[in-house]
């Protein structure tokens, strides 16, 4: 049975051509992948079917969910389709969740304003649900708030929004972009086992190819509002018919060209020594206090000149926390940071502000570190206050032009708004950025994860270059380890605040010693894992 049927599906908002000629069709107890880089049109699809568009959008065509008619129903006819028939995950459930109302509460609300039950049945049926994603009450109460729980959970939560109601056909527009590997692992194993206990259908937007093909029965592959290529996952993979579609999969499996790099004995760039982060926790009554959360547990690595050393673990493990203690943009309680061989900082000193210019940060999401009312050339030039003496005129207007050449943009991008440029080249102009007074460590906070393959694949060429022309060293914090593989000379594993395992990233790949690492590696995505068959059929490329 048909869950969804989409034929001739034209869209624009305004005179602009967002969707041309889209066919899809998806049945019960089926998963169809749609892929396709940013601006491919996969999320407008999602909101063309669930009649949720901009007013100047306009749509000819026909939709069919679970067998009615989207296109002939009254507003009053999708409110009730919407969360009944079909429901949808958005990417980021802390923005889709409200902040002052309780879990048990917002997935209560589905319930109720579809009529299907009174208050106490629908918290009833909330906690059922909740239980049902993994969230029962004895391990996570409904009275807790969204900004109590982890993003994983979060995620959870939206999921059981979404299936409250049992809908025909869900939607899942990036579920798991922000997560980590094995929280990412344990979503889309709760997603499989929600679409064949429901015999629902499923939609699966994501730009990830390698758990779209462990994931997904059909594929759909979508470039510029188009439909270039549909079919069997595997099949789908393994002719790639269509250009686009190799393209996509050469750049999901890319690895940057870089020069070997040359061991010296020169004083390491960047050294923490027995570093400890604490939190005070909450007094459990006025008279007792409780323990502090120690974050960051005596943790110790060294970064030398020229080397690329990523940081990876689970969320919450302590990696971010550690980024602002050697950026001393959080104190310390044990512990000292060094750069260059000299003290940066300490427990119980401030950071030797004289030295701040030798580390710099590019954050995982570009446009929300940057200030939308200021032109490219002030954003740029920000970090010219650490300097002692601050370029000049037409030194400092040279030194912003080099900074966007650098980065692969040109120094007349300098008048223009953030607003102005792609995902891609506003990350570009982070690392421009962080580049313009020239330091010696880049911290990289999590600098691709929510890129589509092919952006990342450039954004990974461009550190790889700036790292072998300028001589730069790279803290790459992140949970994609595949990312990891492809730029870093070395890899250092966090759990629980402790470094448990570091080596060379090839050894730690192909040889992981802790129990903790082989899990990490065990739950992460591989395309050419989810493709391989007995049959010993090899990818055409």
């Amino acid at each position: 049975m048909s869950v969804l049927s989409v034929r001739n599906l034209d869209l624009k908002i305004g005179r602009i051509p967002i969707l041309e000629d889209v066919d899809l069709t998806l049945d019960a107890g089926h998963i169809l992948g749609i892929v396709g880089e940013s601006g491919s049109g996969k999320s407008m699809t999602a909101l063309a079917i669930m009649q949720l568009l901009p007013r100047a959008a306009r749509w000819t065509g026909t939709i069919e969910v679970a067998g009615n008619d989207v296109g002939a129903m009254s507003e009053r006819a999708l409110c009730t389709m919407r969360g009944r028939d079909v429901s949808m995950i958005f990417q980021e459930p802390m923005t889709a969740l409200n902040p002052v109302h309780t879990i048990g509460d917002q997935v209560a609300e589905v319930v109720r304003i579809h009529g299907e039950a009174g208050r106490r049945h629908a918290h009833a049926r909330a906690i059922e649900v909740l239980g049902r994603v993994g969230l029962p009450p004895d391990r996570v109460a409904p009275d807790r708030y969204p900004h109590e729980l982890s993003g994983g959970q979060r995620q959870r939560v939206a999921i059981a929004m979404a299936i409250a109601l049992r809908p025909k056909l869900l939607i899942a527009d990036e579920p798991t972009t922000a997560l980590d590997v094995t929280t990412q692992a344990q979503i889309l194993d709760l997603l499989r086992k929600l679409v064949r206990e429901d015999g629902m259908g499923m939609m699966f937007i994501t730009h990830d190819l390698a758990v779209v093909a462990g994931l997904a029965d059909e594929v759909a592959v979508m470039k510029k509002g188009r439909v270039v290529e549909t079919g069997p996952t595997r099949q789908l993979f393994r002719q790639m018919r269509h250009p686009y579609t190799r393209a996509l999969f050469t750049a999901s499996a890319h690895v940057p060209e870089r020069q070997p790099r040359i061991e010296t004995a020169a004083t390491p760039v960047l050294e923490v020594r027995d570093v400890v982060r604490d939190y005070p926790r909450p007094r459990k009554n006025l008279f007792q206090a409780q323990a502090p959360f120690r974050a960051v547990d005596h943790v110790s690595l060294t970064v030398r000149a020229g080397e690329n050393v990523g940081l990876v673990g689970e969320s919450g493990c302590g990696k971010s926390t550690l980024a602002r203690a050697i950026l001393a943009l959080e104190a310390v309680q044990a512990g000292e940071i060094h750069l260059n061989g000299k003290a940066f900082s300490s427990a119980g000193a401030g950071p030797d502000i004289r030295q701040r210019a030798a580390a710099q940060v590019v954050f995982q999401d570009p446009y929300g570190s940057f200030n939308p009312r200021h032109r490219v050339r002030r954003l740029v030039s920000e970090p010219f206050f650490l300097m002692p003496e601050s370029p000049q005129d037409a030194d400092r207007e040279r030194r912003i032009g080099k900074a966007l050449e650098d980065v692969g943009l040109t120094a007349g991008d300098a008048d223009k708004y953030i607003h102005e440029f792609s995902g891609g080249q506003r990350q570009r102009i982070a690392i421009a950025r962080a580049l313009i007074i020239e330091p010696s460590l880049i911290v990289l906070d999590e600098a691709v994860s929510a890129l589509d393959v092919s952006i990342r694949a450039q954004i990974l060429d461009l550190l790889a270059g700036l790292s072998d022309r300028l001589g730069l060293s790279y803290l790459f914090i992140s949970h994609d380890l595949t990312v990891v593989r492809a730029i870093t000379d070395r890899v250092l594993v966090m759990q629980a605040g402790r470094i448990v395992e570091d080596g060379s990233t090839e050894d730690i790949f192909h040889n992981p010693r802790h129990p903790y690492t082989r899990s990490l590696l065990a739950a992460t995505p591989s395309l050419a894992a989810a493709l391989d068959e007995p049959s010993g059929e090899t990818v055409e490329t």
